[in-house]
């Protein structure tokens, strides 16, 4: 792995740290999302001040270039995340589904009430 890549992978990973810590105090990212992604961080900072682990994993599996490993691991990290992010949004989606639902019924219960009281006033008026 060369100087400037290893360079470029601590800058970035220590600016993402900074951005993710930054929108956790704005309230605008969750701790528990962020956690993944400071990990993440910590990961490629640790990959890129000790290469020889890359170089060590890299053996490992059988790939040519430590260049080549580092990116086949944030591909598959990545691919891991998005699909637990995509269960996490059919839950929702379901929660979201099931509350219009019970939203839709009461609107129609309060209705339905409103009529039976404006009958029962008239019935009572005639």
């Amino acid at each position: 792995m060369t100087l400037i890549f290893r360079i470029l992978l601590i800058v970035v990973s220590l600016f993402t740290t900074c951005y993710i810590l930054k929108r956790i105090r704005q309230s605008k990212l969750q701790i528990e999302y962020a956690i993944f992604w400071i990990l993440f961080s910590g990961v490629l900072i640790v990959f890129s001040v000790f290469p020889w682990l890359v170089s060590l994993f890299t053996r490992m599996i059988g790939m040519q270039l430590p260049v080549n490993f580092i990116f086949l691991l944030f591909i598959f990290v990545l691919m891991v995340k998005l699909f637990f992010m995509t269960i996490e949004l059919s839950t929702l989606e379901n929660k979201v589904k099931d509350l219009t639902q019970e939203l839709a019924l009461e609107e129609k219960e309060r209705r339905d009430e409103q009529k039976d009281e404006a009958v029962s006033e008239t019935a009572e008026r005639e």
